[in-house]
């Protein structure tokens, strides 16, 4: 059974809220939400190629929110109150998701990201059940582009 959430957890939550303001975050995830919509890995080295602003505002995202997910998956967090407080970070791993296999062989490293995925994967599970269609709707707003 999962624990319930404490006052530790929504502080946490509120202080996950309060570094969102943060300058250079705030313009990151503006483009993130806004421009990051890449179907493959080639797509997204076009769209943020190493080096430029964009590719540190995709890092400075993803990085955040894996970041955040780490707390869930370590027990610092309580899962069901993030989720049900937040939505920024399902969007990005389902911009992510599809790219995931692509980018940990790319950059040798088979375990990046495995807090967004874990997290986000429940995510899902937790929309699906609590909301079915929910996530799917979501998904098709937000994801990226079908490929042809």
């Amino acid at each position: 059974m999962e624990t319930m959430p404490s006052h530790e957890d929504a502080h946490l939550i509120l202080r996950i809220y309060e570094l969102r303001r943060e300058e250079t975050l705030r313009a990151a995830r503006k483009w993130f939400t806004e421009k990051c919509h890449a179907s493959d890995w080639a797509e997204l080295q076009a769209l943020a190629p190493p080096g430029s602003q964009e590719n540190a505002y995709c890092r400075m995202v993803v990085s955040y929110w894996e970041m955040v997910a780490s707390f869930v998956t370590s027990g610092v967090l309580n899962q069901e109150l993030l989720f049900q407080s937040n939505q920024e970070l399902l969007l990005v791993w389902t911009r992510v998701r599809g790219l995931i296999a692509e980018v940990r062989t790319s950059m040798e490293a088979p375990k990046l990201w495995k807090n967004l995925e874990t997290v986000g994967n429940a995510y899902i599970e937790y929309w699906d059940r609590e909301s079915p269609g929910a996530y799917e709707a979501f998904a098709k707003r937000m994801g990226p582009p079908a490929k042809s």
